[in-house]
């Protein structure tokens, strides 16, 4: 582009900026002369070639003046764009401000302020601007902007403080029953983000006082269950008793999940879709849950239920066509009871109706998991190297299905020659190291297991699997019990519902012997995760004092459960009691 004809398109953004700045007056057919005086044009015209000719300071300061002169909001906004693209957020800060000088009416200019100071981590100065952004509103609008306040201060470095500032800008709220459980839930929420667990339950309690269902302060209820505040749960408990809302019950119904205790989840779904049949979501979750409890045909029904409240894109052609989370999620889950229910082919057509380029190598997973069912182990191997990398995490997670793939056939020492080689190229991936070294117990190499696993603690000492696999070994072979008492336990500190490592921690009972104790605690944990393995050990430890019709009994349960567990048919070999 000539000079003449950039000099031209830069007077054409000038008197753009500055018409629309200034309020150019209604179109007539009689001669509209500019309010843009010939000196203040020269000023924008200048500006913007300045900035043009990469000298941000300078088309900075020739904005700012002509925006002080104009008393333009469009110009100050452009001032405050040169700053940002000259990474200077003080200059940016210094316009904003003038803004909020010249018009303090202005939400915009409030709001660019809040923002800036924001960025630039200046937090004790957005005391004001976070009052004058929330002043206006009324009682209804202000409890809906006061729950987005933890979210602006999210990224802060000094918690604490932040915590501070927003009970000081929301003080005039605290006693008001309409807006004082949204402000106490807010103030709750930053304490909590603080690592102020009290404060935070300190702030629930006021909230409930002010108003027992209120959703917002529940919702803080239930975060402070997941960090492990178990006075909180008193709150919560309170709340469902009542008449709870589909979010909160949701929000319950994912930490119970978090927390291992499904049955309670399963409870809250149950309940939900009584309540809200069109609640899609929770029939999908519902479904879940059934699901891998082999619930099939329940399962089925509350997949369907969710994929009819959410049907499938009509036009499948397009390259652009898609399907949401939640329908992909039903999908597999529907192929994957399909399956567990010897109906391969049906499987297989839930898989082809899933239209998600981003997830092909989750559906290709299943595909070849049906594949190896169909004894075509080579096929489902290359399906999965045969799945496009889309992102870097591609490769190991093809990897990893494929191990999954070996594993499911029982192709023990292939698995771990992949393994081998996939930690190798890895060295600092835990998983890959923790899966090795539960290949190398499946083939006797248990030094190398036990080393494997000390590896896995020592790089990653909140890894709890390798403190529960290494117990279990341990206990299994019947050798240095108390030290697997103690691996155990220390898993159950980072995990203490988890059945699973309940179901460890009882069977080194019942190797020292505490056989009642044993027993409790193995119902406990079926109770909880109804599973193959579980019912080996509960029906063993049964069988062992003489109740042989109880441990049959919940053989047959194990077996319907997970027909092809080896643990349990090994089981009731060894003791007899078929098959």
């Amino acid at each position: 582009m000539s000079r003449i004809h950039r000099l031209c398109a830069l007077a054409l953004v000038a008197t753009s900026i500055c018409g629309t700045a200034l309020g150019a007056p209604p179109k007539t057919d009689a001669p509209n002369n500019s309010s843009l005086d010939g000196e203040l044009f020269y000023e924008l015209l200048v500006s913007e070639m300045t900035a043009q000719a990469g000298d941000p300071g300078s088309a900075y300061a020739l904005m700012l003046d002509a925006a002080r002169k104009s008393n333009s909001a469009r110009l100050y906004e452009r001032a405050i764009e040169i700053a940002y693209r000259a990474r200077s957020g003080d200059a940016a800060l210094q316009a904003a401000q003038a803004w909020a000088r010249a018009q303090p009416s202005s939400k915009e200019a409030n709001r660019y302020q809040f923002q800036i100071l924001l960025g630039l981590n200046k937090i004790a100065e957005t005391q004001e601007p976070l009052k004058r952004e929330l002043a206006g509103m009324t009682a209804a609008e202000r409890a809906l902007a006061i729950n987005l306040v933890p979210r602006y201060y999210a990224r802060t470095t000094d918690k604490k403080l932040a915590a501070t500032v927003v009970e000081k800008a929301l003080a005039a709220d605290l006693g008001n029953r309409t807006t004082g459980p949204a402000a106490w839930a807010a103030i709750g929420t930053m304490r909590l983000q603080a690592d102020d667990a009290d404060g935070a339950l300190d702030a629930a309690k006021k909230g409930t006082a002010l108003d027992p269902e209120s959703e917002d302060v529940v919702l803080l209820a239930v975060a402070l269950m997941g960090a492990k505040v178990p006075a909180a749960q008193a709150l919560v408990r309170k709340y469902l008793d009542g008449k709870p809302s589909a979010e909160v019950r949701m929000a319950y119904a994912r930490h119970a999940i978090n927390t291992q205790r499904y049955d309670e989840a399963y409870t809250q779904m149950q309940l939900l879709t009584a309540e809200k049949h069109d609640y899609a979501e929770a029939w999908l979750l519902r479904g879940s849950l059934e699901l891998q409890d082999a619930k099939l045909s329940l399962a089925e029904s509350s997949l369907k239920t969710y994929v009819a409240l959410n049907p499938p894109p009509k036009d499948t052609t397009s390259q652009t066509a898609t399907m949401g989370r939640g329908l992909v999620q039903a999908y597999l889950l529907l192929s994957q009871a399909a399956e567990q229910g010897k109906r391969l082919d049906e499987a297989k057509s839930y898989l082809d109706q899933i239209i998600s380029p981003k997830d092909a190598l989750r559906i290709q997973r299943r595909h070849a998991a049906i594949l190896v069912r169909q004894g075509k182990l080579d096929q489902a191997r290359e399906a999965i190297r045969s799945v496009p990398e889309q992102q870097a995490s591609d490769a190991l997670e093809k990897i990893n299905a494929e191990v999954q793939l070996l594993r499911d056939a029982q192709q023990y020492a292939a698995a771990y020659e992949l393994l081998r080689q996939a930690s190798a190229q890895y060295p600092d991936d835990t998983e890959l190291v923790y899966d090795l070294a539960m290949m190398a117990e499946k083939l006797g190499k248990l030094d190398e297991m036990e080393q494997l696993l000390r590896k896995v603690i020592a790089s990653k000492p909140d890894y709890h699997h390798a403190y529960n696999a290494l117990g279990y070994s341990l206990a299994d072979r019947n050798i240095r019990l108390n030290e697997a008492r103690q691996l155990i336990t220390q898993a159950l500190t980072f995990a203490p519902n988890d059945p699973f490592i309940v179901d460890s921690l009882a069977w080194v009972e019942y190797r020292l012997g505490n056989t009642a104790e044993a027993i409790r605690l193995l119902q406990e944990a079926f109770k909880a995760r109804p599973d193959a393995e579980i019912a080996a050990h509960l029906g063993e430890v049964l069988w062992s004092v003489g109740q042989k019709d109880q441990a049959s009994a919940i053989w047959k349960e194990g077996i319907t459960l997970n027909p092809q567990n080896e643990t349990l048919r090994e089981t009731m070999r060894r003791l007899g009691g078929a098959p």
